[in-house]
């Protein structure tokens, strides 16, 4: 079994990535041509050289690999204030027939230090790589990079709240009662035709929410964020939710509904609304309307905020692989 190197642009590799993914249908919303496309379309370039290797078979690969190569350093594309999740593609292929042969294709690059972040605890890449590569004489680190909380969806609101807290159960259902004495709320959804304002009000209520999210929100990164809101609606998986408040928008959340979850990737709310927990609410709507919809899994992403524990959720880990030549 070998490897290609794929033409170095994602046109060249698009079809391949699609089956491959489909094939599996791995979760993440990270792992999809678009999400990896879109920030090199803003992050690739200059020192940097974009490497998509198809592991196994020309004719019938196994699954794919997308790199970036910088200097002496191999990585993945991307890194993580951008990207909560990070893999390789496999398609319908054992594991145990997979990683040899990525780690043959991958000895043979040139590199002296293979970084890769953000893999998830059930990535099978920490089952069958470290091995492999120690077997090769090289230096093998692995260590917990972060944790991503989440929680299975149950069938039905009524059940979600049950598997609270009962302190927890009680603080969210007296929360949502003090909202609705307020005013009337309802959840509100971006259209293809209203996604440029909308982003412009969500980017507004992230930078006001919070004084760092005001300070990610760098040119280069606003622009990404546009950028891939946009291809993220066309390909149907964007959703961009406002708490409406007595027709105010008081808070904003954009989320990405991929393989049956729902990952809540970032959100911001109106200071002067602080007492009415419309941050908190409007993620507690969004479980909802995740549960009505079907989905499966509500995934809060990166970082062990205390809100994410009180709506749910449980520690799953991201882990960092360090190899050394």
């Amino acid at each position: 079994m070998t490897c290609s190197t794929l033409e170095a642009s994602f046109h060249a590799a698009s079809a391949l990535w699609y089956q491959l993914i489909e094939q599996r249908d791995q979760g993440s919303v990270f792992l999809t041509p678009q999400w990896q496309e879109t920030w090199w379309d803003h992050y690739g370039g200059d020192s940097k050289e974009l490497l998509l290797l198809a592991v196994g078979d020309e004719s019938a690969p196994l699954g794919l690999a997308p790199m970036v190569r910088e200097g002496d350093t191999l990585s993945f594309l991307g890194s993580t204030d951008l990207f909560d999740y990070h893999d390789f593609i496999l398609g319908h292929v054992l594991p145990a027939d997979f990683y040899p042969t990525l780690a043959s294709c991958l000895s043979k690059q040139p590199w002296q230090i293979l970084y890769l972040e953000s893999i998830p605890e059930d990535s099978t890449a920490l089952q069958h790589l470290p091995d492999r590569f120690r077997a090769d004489g090289y230096t093998v680190v692995i260590e917990q990079e972060d944790v991503v909380p989440g929680l299975p969806l149950p069938a039905s609101w009524d059940h979600f709240l049950e598997s609270l807290r009962k302190k927890d159960r009680h603080e969210l259902r007296r929360k949502l009662r003090r909202l609705g004495d307020a005013g009337v709320y309802r959840l509100v959804h971006a259209t293809p035709q209203s996604l440029d304002e909308d982003l412009d009000l969500f980017l507004d209520l992230m930078g006001e929410s919070r004084d760092e999210k005001r300070d990610f929100l760098v040119p280069h990164r606003e622009a990404f964020l546009r950028a891939v809101a946009s291809c993220m609606q066309t390909a149907g998986y964007l959703r961009l939710s406002f708490l409406e408040l007595d027709g105010q928008r008081v808070a904003g959340v954009i989320c990405f509904d991929y393989a049956g979850n729902r990952f809540l990737y970032n959100s911001g709310y109106r200071v002067s609304f602080r007492q009415y927990s419309v941050g908190l609410m409007l993620k507690a709507l969004c479980i909802q309307e995740a549960i009505e919809l079907g989905l499966t899994y509500f995934d809060f992403l990166r970082g062990a905020e205390p809100y994410k524990y009180h709506l749910g959720a449980q520690n799953r880990s991201l882990y960092r692989m360090v190899v050394r030549r």
